[in-house]
């Protein structure tokens, strides 16, 4: 990814509060009781541990009449979260040990970091690109924080779920319904 579109993810990631909501949700005490919501005046609902809402910047986008074609590290990052949301799928069925699912959510945000250190797309493709892997990698970070929300797998899942119809990777088939092969 060259320096001026990293430089923009950068400033995205700060404007959209990513990284606040990250920092905040790793420094918010832990309770049973949720007495950590009182601490800061949110109701103890369930919907308050929901996996969280992907950035505008996520909202669909009509698919390429030809998809975008994938270099090397793009196609070994994104089959690196592929295996893991694989590998996940074992959480959604409820026998997962939590550190197994922290270690997959952490292979999914090193795998989307690999991504933004190695991948060399035209302008047009990273830009396509980045609102797939900005959800992705917030929902791997809550994963980690909140690994029993196991709604946060399905986010992940709908975050990735542009990826096969928008990028040529043949690790990746482009189907009608992409979320449901993966």
């Amino acid at each position: 990814m060259p320096m001026k579109n990293r430089r923009r993810l950068l400033a995205f990631l700060v404007l959209s509060g990513i990284t606040a909501h990250a920092a905040a949700a790793a420094a918010e005490p832990s309770s049973e009781d949720h007495t950590a919501h009182a601490a800061h005046g949110t109701p103890a609902t369930q919907d308050s541990h929901a996996a969280p809402a992907a950035p505008d910047a996520a909202a669909p986008t009509n698919p390429p009449a030809k998809r975008w074609a994938s270099d090397a590290a793009l196609r070994e990052g994104m089959g690196r979260v592929q295996a893991a949301l694989k590998e996940l799928r074992h959480h959604e069925l409820g026998h997962m040990p939590l550190a197994a699912v922290r270690e997959q959510a952490a292979q999914i945000e090193a795998a989307i970091r690999f991504l933004f250190a190695n991948c060399r797309l035209a302008p047009d493709a990273d830009a396509a690109l980045h609102p797939i892997l900005l959800p992705l990698l917030q929902s791997a970070k809550h994963l980690q924080s909140e690994p029993a929300d196991r709604a946060t797998v399905a986010a992940l899942r709908a975050a990735v779920a542009p990826y096969p119809r928008q990028f040529d990777d043949p690790g990746w088939p482009a189907t009608p319904d992409s979320a449901a092969a993966q």
